[in-house]
């Protein structure tokens, strides 16, 4: 069963065969009692027949946070079949997959599947001088989770403890050690957890360990009112100038403190990502946390190096994905 990046086009084929008039491709997804898509291509005599699949499945693959962390992917049953001009099935093929939110480069060719090399295996990339070793960052005292896929392909999650320093190779998710660097941002406060859907479609967390900057922006309109009463007055408490359809937007910068060269991919994918979220106190109950969704401001980034910068660090800027205002309708 293959493991497919949905944010890549991904292509079924079928070699129509002789006396073949047209193909057709359906589409099943999760189990469905019948195709979602039925697609038809008029085709000829042993002609390849190429359909692709990715951007019909990737509608039905909606990624939810709330602070859980589960695995969101989808069965895909993918039926290419030839037919003659008088509807004789010639022959056919069933594909069945399993879809992720994920994606790969132009240069690991066409098709990419996950995790893009040998499963089972952690679902984050690490040091590729150093690929049987994984790291991650974390402050002091906190606990979290990282994402595997299986040897069945399917994904999950493998929790670690607040003070645990490592978690080791397992034959049922990832093949490799993990070291959990812990980092001390106790002049910050406790830290800013970003959670965002990375290259493989999991959610994968990265921490902002530096000081914080919030910035509320409002936009509204104005119109010059009318304050004249009917006997030539006016009151000077009134506005003569009339604010409304007043809306404002929140956001907030980040910086990440220090992290190793390799780490930059990191904030590539952040930088890709479709879905992030921000794991903050509850303005009115800082003692409890509460998931917002954030979308990542800038456009770009300037990959940083060692030899460049010496240190590395990035400064992102996050938007609330609201109004402050509600004006939910």
């Amino acid at each position: 069963m293959a493991a497919i990046a949905l944010r890549s086009p991904q292509y079924k084929t079928i070699t129509a065969g002789t006396n073949a008039a047209y193909a057709t491709c359906s589409i099943t997804i999760n189990g469905a009692a019948s195709p979602q898509y039925v697609l038809r291509k008029d085709t000829s005599t042993n002609a390849i027949v190429l359909f692709e699949i990715s951007e019909l499945c990737l509608d039905f693959l909606t990624i939810t946070f709330n602070g859980t962390y589960t695995a969101q992917t989808l069965s895909i049953s993918t039926v290419v079949n030839a037919y003659t001009s008088a509807d004789a099935l010639i022959n056919g093929t069933t594909f069945t997959d399993i879809g992720y939110d994920a994606y790969g480069t132009f240069m690991e060719g066409a098709n990419p599947e996950v995790p893009f090399s040998n499963r089972p295996r952690w679902l984050l990339n690490t040091d590729p001088n150093s690929l049987n070793v994984y790291y991650i960052y974390v402050p002091n005292n906190t606990a979290g989770v990282l994402p595997y896929i299986a040897v069945n392909a399917t994904m999950g999650y493998v929790g670690y403890g607040a003070s645990q320093t490592s978690i080791s190779a397992s034959t049922n998710y990832g093949q490799y050690l993990v070291n959990i660097v812990r980092v001390d941002c106790t002049k910050y406060g406790d830290g800013h957890k970003i959670t965002f859907v990375n290259k493989f479609g999991a959610l994968q967390d990265i921490w902002f360990f530096l000081k914080s900057v919030n910035t509320t922006n409002k936009k509204s309109e104005n119109y010059q009112r009318n304050i004249i009463s009917s006997t030539g007055t006016y009151s000077v408490n009134s506005h003569t100038k009339q604010v409304y359809n007043t809306i404002a937007n929140t956001n907030i910068t980040l910086s990440s403190g220090f992290y190793p060269e390799w780490a930059n991919q990191w904030f590539e994918q952040l930088l890709l990502s479709e879905q992030i979220w921000m794991t903050r106190p509850v303005p009115t109950n800082p003692s409890s946390s509460e998931v917002v969704p954030v979308n990542v401001k800038k456009n770009s980034i300037t990959k940083k190096t060692v030899l460049n910068n010496k240190l590395i660090q990035y400064t992102f800027d996050f938007d609330m994905s609201f109004d402050y205002i509600n004006n939910v309708r």
